[in-house]
Order: structure tokens, then sequence, then C-alpha cells
């Protein structure tokens, strides 16, 4: 059952992170705190805001020491880079759309994170049932998984979008993380029941977090 809770109101909300330069994102905490990564600015893309990401990782933060961080529908791979920066032990961004993998992969260089972190170029639904059929590719630490697709998928592909979420839970060891990020048009309550979920709502985003208990 989701519990859905109203968060800060972000037009009200002053950061306390620098502004990003223009085509730029910043990371907001841990070690690569301050840190910019390029972001095209390409449409195909939706990065979290820089707003949000920090209202989520407020949420999530002291959560990700030493876990393994997959970052689904990767985008600029803000999301697994920040997960990185404050603890994994290694972040996976999957990501499809090549000239954006290819920003990723320079943002990765730029960080000096490519022994911790892998940039794969796939469908996340098709590189998930891949994954999920080889059991010795599976990180034996905890993860963190953080799923925030373009949100049109959330009407498209919606079964197929559970079916991932669902199936990734089923075999998680216990004290894994799971981040799932949607707008208006996906009802949290339909977020499967394997653990309680709870939610945040910064429109338009609502941001879904549970923890994988034994």
């Amino acid at each position: 059952m989701a519990k859905i809770t109203r968060g800060r109101n972000l037009k009200n909300f002053h950061s306390q992170q620098a502004s990003a330069d223009a085509g730029k994102l910043r990371i907001i905490g841990g070690k690569y705190r301050g840190r910019q990564i390029d972001y095209s600015g390409d449409p195909v893309t939706r990065p979290m805001k820089d707003i949000t990401r920090e209202a989520c990782f407020n949420l999530v933060g002291g959560y990700l020491e030493g876990k393994a961080a997959f970052d689904l529908f990767a985008g600029t791979g803000a999301i697994g880079l920040e997960a990185l920066s404050r603890g994994a032990s290694k972040a996976f961004l999957i990501e499809r759309h090549i000239p954006t993998v290819r920003i990723v992969a320079a943002n990765v260089q730029s960080l000096e994170a490519e022994s911790d972190a892998e940039v794969v170029t796939s469908d996340t639904f098709f590189w998930v049932r891949q994954f999920l059929n080889d059991s010795t590719q599976w990180p034996t630490e905890p993860w963190a998984v953080f799923c925030c697709p373009p949100y049109v998928l959330f009407e498209e592909r919606k079964d197929e979008l559970l079916i991932t979420i669902h199936s990734l839970m089923d075999v998680a060891p216990e004290g894994s993380l799971f981040v799932v990020e949607s707008d208006h048009r996906f009802e949290t309550a339909e977020l499967p029941d394997l653990a309680d979920w709870q939610v945040r709502h910064y429109p338009p985003a609502y941001i879904a977090v549970s923890h994988k208990r034994g």
C-alpha cells in the first residue's frame, strides 16, 4: 500500500547548492558534490530537475552506502552518479539513446569514475530481462534501484514497467532500496506490494520509495 505525503513545496524551497551552468547538471552531495556534468538539452532526455533530485536524495541519501546502484532509463546519468557520489559501491547506467550514452560516458570519465560506473547502451526493458536470466551478474550487496522513465511510458508501457519493478524487487537482496519517479498519469497504489511504499509529491513528480526487508 502506497502512502502519499505531500513533499516540501519546491516553489518555496531554496536549495543550499549553487546552480548549474546552462547545459549542465550538478552533483548535489557526497564526494563529487558541486561537480557539474553535461546535459545535451535533447528533449528525448528528461532529467529529474536539480531541485527535485535534491529532495529525492534528502530522502534516500543515507541508505546508499555500499549498495549497487541501478539507474534505469538513465538519461543524463545524474541519478546513478549522484548515488555513486553518496557511497554506492558501483553504478550501472542503462540508456538506449546513443548520443546521450556518449555524454554519460564522458561524464563518468570527467569524474574519473570509470572503475565504479558501467555505462550500458541498451533498452532498459531488454537489459533487465537479460540481467534477470543470468544470476551470475547479480551484485551480492544490497541494491539501490532507481526507475525514472519518461513519464509517457506509464501510459504506453505500464504493464512492462510494473513487471520490471516487481521482478527486480523479487530477486534483490534483503536491504535493497527502490525509488520510482512518476507523474499524475500513474497511480502509485499499483506499485508491487512486495513492500510498503512511501510516496512524496513534489509537483509534478511523485517519488515512491521502498525498502526490501527480510
